[in-house]
């Protein structure tokens, strides 16, 4: 059975919070592996990821995402401090961000939830597991799922 169809009117921007350049490459060629060719941009730390969300500086003219992908262990702040502030923030709160790290640690699977993360995974480390990670990513929150209007304003 087809999953029904994607009722965006847009393509879906994802926002990838991630410092380890490995990752990015891993998570990039996962997308591209995966044929989804969603527009995405890429973050390093936490204080970049608010200030590209908060359309600030080098960031003032991009749209929001409709998704983010936060890793949890950053540099400068992080990924508990950024889902933390996203979800305070009014214009933010409803963007669904998807917790893809290599913790399996219990408090912070909690504690994820606690701050209201979508959804939170451990990032595989074979990379056929990890694009079968991507795809389910894509099948979900890309394909089925009915995401607030607004959030790309």
């Amino acid at each position: 059975m087809n999953p029904p169809p994607n009722p965006q009117t847009h393509p879906i921007r994802i926002l990838l919070v991630e410092d380890n350049p490995g990752d990015v490459r891993l998570t990039l060629e996962a997308f591209k592996d995966g044929k989804m060719d969603n527009p995405m941009d890429v973050v390093r730390d936490g204080v970049e990821a608010l200030a590209y969300l908060r359309r600030e500086g080098a960031y003032r003219d991009k749209p929001l995402p409709d998704l983010i992908l936060l890793d949890l262990n950053l540099p400068r702040m992080d990924g508990r401090e950024v889902l933390a502030a996203i979800k305070a923030d009014p214009r933010l709160k409803f963007i669904p961000v998807v917790v893809l790290t290599t913790s399996k640690a219990e408090q912070d699977v909690v504690k994820s939830y606690v701050l209201q993360a979508s959804c939170f995974i451990t990032k595989p480390v074979d990379f056929n597991k990890f694009t079968d990670v991507v795809k389910g990513i894509d099948s979900f929150w890309l394909s089925i799922v009915t995401l607030p209007p607004g959030a790309h304003a």
